[in-house]
């Protein structure tokens, strides 16, 4: 592997050439189930085809311009977001973003309808632990990721880097001068990415709920896991004055032996369990069904492991690029040991969980070579950039947003005082900061003031 900083000076060295992309030819491809004006389209990219679609803006006399979507993942389709509006595309505090952008999204290669897609084989095994004691379940881990990996097919390149330079060809393919970008969690590295590679394409740029692939992996496990613990003590202390209980206590007891589980016909084991709490952390309108889950869990688990990761439909895609980008750190049995008991000490609820540790643990023995591991990479000539972060974000914790924001020349962070992954989903106020940003492409402040409030609501 090549040391990051080298990696890093030659990135900024070497001119990055992106052939010329055919125009996109679009048709109408609207169902009952989406807006009447939703179009489609393809575009063939090195090794792939990309899926795309679009909503043409409302106001065509007023239109700006063209407003790429991506909401994550790895493995979220953007096709599909902009189809059934996800995103915040149906809330008012977008409502102007439709009129005056064509509001396009994609799948990025490998993900949803773009082709080939990413398809492995069964990619977990519950006698497999993330954890494991010894050295012999350090070997089995290891060999499990490593024929999972083997057993997976799709573009031979799918790395975060390698999407950047598919997001220029769309531009290209667009006709369009510069870029809009919105990105929520995993999207904001490529959109960062990108305006590293392209920064005089690009218009204006929403970073929400931040990833910073500066970061050395070690970083950040122990960032997110300590962020994951919040979330849970957040969701406690919630659940005390609301529900009137002691919902920790009940989380801990589950995680001792696990619990049965209809839907997977068999006991879930309890990092299975603590998987499926960690999906409800990201919305704190999903609490009340979460404290239902715990209550129920002793009987039957289903409502907690119908929605843990390891058996989403986009898990394969999540684990091959999240391997190119995030690959295992551990220099041995006994170096992740150590690792593990210092997750255990930030985390010590919550420790069976989250979603760095899953990149770290999944990508150990993985049998192809990251080709985008954590690297500097500053942004410098773009526009005014939006980043956000969370207060009580348990996914992507405040400090990733601060230290994005201290990479991008010029940028503003806004903070979202308050729980759940990314403003966007979670705040009215932030989606009104962010339409308005992206409409007048200036961020409301100036570049000596940097940071930006948003209370709840």
């Amino acid at each position: 592997m090549i040391p990051a900083l080298a990696l890093a000076a030659t990135l900024l060295v070497t001119p990055v050439i992106t052939p010329a992309a055919p125009a996109l030819t679009w048709h109408d491809c609207a169902t009952p189930q989406t807006a009447k004006r939703l179009q489609c389209a393809e575009l063939d990219v090195p090794g792939a085809t990309l899926r795309l679609t679009r909503l043409p803006a409302l106001d065509p006399a007023r239109r700006i311009g063209s407003l790429l979507v991506n909401p994550g993942g790895p493995g979220g389709s953007g096709a599909d977001v902009v189809s059934y509006g996800g995103l915040g595309l149906a809330t008012p505090e977008f409502a102007e973003l439709n009129q005056r952008f064509d509001v396009i999204g994609f799948d990025p290669r490998g993900v949803g309808g773009s082709t080939p897609a990413i398809t492995c084989g069964p990619m977990h095994d519950p006698a497999v632990s993330r954890f494991p004691a010894d050295d012999a379940g350090y070997a089995r881990l290891a060999a499990h990721n490593r024929d999972v990996g083997l057993g997976c097919r799709g573009p031979r390149r799918v790395d975060t880097a390698t999407v950047a330079e598919d997001v220029e060809r769309i531009r290209l393919a667009l006709g369009e001068d510069r870029i809009s970008w919105l990105g929520v969690s995993y999207g904001t590295e490529i959109g960062a990415l990108y305006a590293a590679r392209y920064p005089h394409h690009v218009r204006a740029m929403v970073l929400d709920g931040a990833v910073d692939h500066a970061l050395p992996m070690r970083r950040a496990i122990l960032d997110e896991a300590a962020a994951a613990e919040d979330g849970l003590l957040r969701f406690a202390q919630w659940c005390a004055s609301t529900c009137g209980e002691d919902v920790l206590a009940r989380y801990d007891a589950l995680m001792a032996d696990g619990a049965p589980s209809a839907q997977l016909g068999r006991r879930a084991t309890p990092e299975e369990l603590a998987a499926g709490v960690y999906s409800h952390l990201y919305f704190p309108q999903l609490w009340p069904r979460l404290a239902d889950a715990l209550r129920a869990a002793p009987r039957d688990a289903s409502a907690l492991t119908s929605v843990m990761q390891f058996t989403s439909p986009e898990y394969a895609a999540y684990r091959a690029v999240g391997c190119q980008d995030f690959p295992a750190p551990f220099t041995g049995p006994a170096d992740l040991r150590r690792r593990a008991a210092q997750v255990r000490e930030v985390a010590p609820h919550s420790w069976r969980y989250s979603e760095f540790w899953d990149f770290a643990s999944g990508c150990l023995g993985w049998p192809v070579p990251a080709a985008n591991p954590p690297h500097p990479e500053p942004v410098r000539g773009a526009p005014p950039i939006l980043v956000v972060g969370g207060t009580h974000d348990p996914a992507t914790p405040l400090t990733w947003a601060r230290s994005l924001s201290a990479r991008i020349e010029g940028s503003t962070l806004l903070v979202h005082d308050g729980d759940g992954h990314t403003g966007l989903y979670n705040s009215a106020c932030v989606r009104r900061h962010e339409a308005t940003y992206l409409i007048s492409g200036t961020p409301g402040t100036s570049p000596a003031t940097r940071s930006l409030p948003c209370q709840k609501g």
